[in-house]
């Protein structure tokens, strides 16, 4: 059976996903998969229902969104890549000795693209004992919106993932300064499917898994040169160097997991961030919505790099 696995947008923090397709993992561990785009991010539970997609990637932000809606786990994650939060917060001038407080003397455009980014932030606010309500912020605009917003004087701080971050930087028209990352765990992205479909194709959902954990033994063994020329094709329009520092950034940041199990950690993270934020009104178990078999599975068979 080939495998439809629909991408849920093209970002370059997605890249552990590129990968086997760019690296022959998938054609090595024997499964057909083909990658498609996602038609509707509003619809992707009816999409993996009737089959128009047989696994997804995204975050466990949909997931749970799902469950919250439906009261019922039907879609779970199984195969995690992005384990920590890959958005940054730039500010137009340097700011070395950054506290979360210094946001309440700008203005600050949030991403608009995905409400995950947002969600995480405001729960590192409340952490920190300030009320996100108080923030000048500026939520509408899009990342390319936002950069040139800080360009403009328009902004004074904004939120963007790579390669824009790595842009703006490259062109000294800002400086980091907070990586979302560096709060820890917290899980952006996996794989998931129903509870059908994994429960029909378990041979291969393990598969894709192997093939997805020889191809993050191989991200973290290479230079972010090579990294950056596997998934050239997937941004046609972005430069070796840019692709190179983005790769590099993310993987000193931990941004990219080493193995494909999906940690409590990150999912309690991430859940309590959707609760505080009010996207969802349920607290949802880890264990209606991971499903880490064949993630444990392929770790302890321990497969070779790709």
């Amino acid at each position: 059976m080939a495998i439809n696995l629909c991408e849920s947008f093209r970002a370059m923090f997605y890249t552990p996903f590129y990968l086997p397709f760019s690296l022959g993992t998938y054609e090595a561990e024997g499964v057909d998969v083909t990658l498609s785009t996602s038609p509707s991010l509003d619809t992707v539970a009816e999409q993996l229902r009737d089959g128009i997609a047989d696994v997804y990637w995204g975050g466990p932000m949909r997931i749970m969104v799902m469950r919250d809606k439906n009261r019922e786990p039907e879609i779970l994650g199984f195969s995690e890549a992005i384990t920590r939060d890959p958005f940054f917060l730039i500010g137009k001038a340097p700011n070395p000795d950054f506290d979360l407080k210094d946001l309440l003397d700008v203005r600050f455009a949030s991403v608009s693209e995905v409400p995950t980014p947002w969600m995480c932030l405001q729960e590192d606010l409340r952490r920190a004992d300030i009320d996100p309500a108080t923030l000048d912020r500026e939520p509408g605009r899009t990342m390319p919106e936002n950069v040139d917003a800080l360009a403009a004087g328009e902004a004074d701080v904004i939120q963007l993932f790579q390669p824009y971050a790595e842009q703006v930087l490259a062109s000294n028209a800002g400086s980091i300064w907070y990586a979302q990352a560096s709060r820890g765990y917290c899980t952006y992205t996996t794989l998931y499917a129903t509870k059908d479909m994994i429960a029909a194709q378990p041979d291969a959902l393990h598969r894709m898994t192997r093939a997805m954990y020889r191809c993050q033994k191989w991200l973290h063994s290479v230079k972010p040169e090579e990294i950056a020329s596997a998934v050239a094709e997937f941004f046609p329009d972005i430069s070796p160097d840019i692709l190179s520092s983005a790769a590099k950034r993310y993987i000193d940041l931990g941004v990219w997991g080493k193995d494909p199990h999906l940690p409590r950690a990150g999912f309690e993270r991430l859940r309590d961030s959707l609760v505080s934020g009010g996207l969802i009104n349920h607290r949802p178990e880890f264990e209606h919505c991971v499903h880490n078999t064949f993630a444990d599975a392929v770790i302890l068979e321990d497969p070779r790099a790709a």
